[in-house]
């Protein structure tokens, strides 16, 4: 099976799978899905979503968020991996949005990645969810499988990201990528054996 042919078949089976792919991070707005996915990064999606609801009720704002104490943000999200550095990043994040944009996320990648805790992948989530621009966040699943689905030589993410940007039609990216996410979390987990990742098999077991 040719890579193309790999690339067929995986969009084919991931569409009949996940016709629908709602936004993994509970957020209301552009700012809330920063924080959240800044929150995300060696965390699960689900205890940031455990964690935010009470950290957007008093910091749902840039301006609401640059009032508190770092120490304050720190014991809203302490349940959250690094929450110190976090809480650090997220405060000056705030502090950054009222001095250079308003309050407002800007809406380039440099902007974005300009503000403390936000690398490319925040930032391309942010544009793809957050903004509806074509981007194709990677993440650990997304860069596991397209690696077992010899879709990329795996060396980082940054390539891999190139990789899947070749491979995959841009109309797709947005949603492709959440696809691929949800069919990782579910038949082919990091820790588990692969037992029930069928497409893997249907590539390459013939």
């Amino acid at each position: 099976m040719t890579k193309k042919q790999r690339a067929e078949l995986i969009q084919l089976e991931l569409e009949k799978l996940y016709p629908e792919v709602p936004i993994p991070l509970a957020h209301t707005d552009a700012y809330t899905l920063m924080v959240a996915v800044a929150l995300s990064a060696q965390t699960t999606d689900k205890k940031v979503n455990e964690v935010t609801p009470a950290l957007f009720k008093v910091a749902g704002t840039p301006e609401k968020m640059a009032q508190l104490e770092v120490e304050e943000i720190r014991e809203l999200i302490k349940e959250i991996g690094l929450s110190n550095t976090k809480a650090k990043n997220l405060k000056r994040m705030a502090e950054l949005l009222l001095e250079r944009h308003h309050g407002v996320v800007p809406q380039t990648y440099e902007e974005l990645e300009a503000l403390p805790g936000v690398g490319h992948k925040t930032a391309s989530v942010v544009m793809s969810q957050g903004f509806g621009f074509p981007a194709f966040p990677v993440d650990t699943h997304i860069h596991r499988l397209m690696t077992q689905w010899k879709l990329t030589s795996g060396k980082n993410v940054v390539e891999t990201e190139k990789d899947a940007k070749r491979i995959f039609a841009e109309k797709v990216w947005n949603k492709l990528h959440l696809q691929i996410i949800f069919y990782g979390r579910e038949y082919s987990p990091a820790r588990g054996k692969g037992e029930k990742d069928f497409i893997t098999k249907m590539m390459f077991d013939q």
